[in-house]
């Protein structure tokens, strides 16, 4: 692979329609960047290649299909390695892929060492996960949880105009 070029205008116009509409054709894509269907699909395999398209996917709303409780869980690790083969970090890193209550995980820096965002059907679901789950893992060492009661803004796009890039 060669070193990497930023998107130039046409490509971040095309990435810029595919998070809007993952699903539009390459023709479609054309006439509304003002390229052929041939050099849309050219420059989009090339923009996967390069890893800036990492997938394609549905957005799902939560709460149509029952998940109606949407969490986000600061957790504080233990500094001390538990088991000792592990840090307390890696050793969370295996349990998180296994819960499927965890959407989303993210390691910070700062005062919180991971950010988890949740989402459950309900309180009760929510209470045996922090129970039966998270606050039983032996990496753990403090957690402080908020609640989602309205989406502002999201799933969150890519703001791609005016960052900066070439032309």
């Amino acid at each position: 692979m060669s070193e990497f070029q930023p998107p130039d205008r046409l490509d971040r116009a095309i990435l810029e329609w595919l998070q809007r509409d993952g699903r539009a054709t390459f023709e479609t894509l054309g006439t509304r960047v003002g390229l052929s269907a041939s050099a849309v699909l050219r420059r989009v395999h090339r923009l996967e290649a390069m890893g800036v398209i990492e997938r394609y996917a549905a957005l799902l709303r939560a709460e149509r299909l029952g998940l109606g409780l949407t969490a986000y869980v600061q957790v504080r690790l233990e500094k001390q390695a538990v088991p000792a083969a592990h840090t307390p970090m890696e050793a969370f890193r295996a349990s998180v892929a296994a819960w499927p209550e965890v959407v989303e995980c993210v390691a910070l820096a700062g005062e919180v060492d991971v950010l988890l965002k949740l989402v459950v059907p309900d309180m009760a679901a929510y209470s045996r996960f922090m129970m039966d789950a998270l606050l039983r893992h032996p990496s753990v060492q403090d957690c402080k949880t908020g609640f989602v009661i309205d989406r502002i803004k999201g799933p969150a796009e890519i703001p791609l105009s005016g960052l900066g890039f070439g032309n």
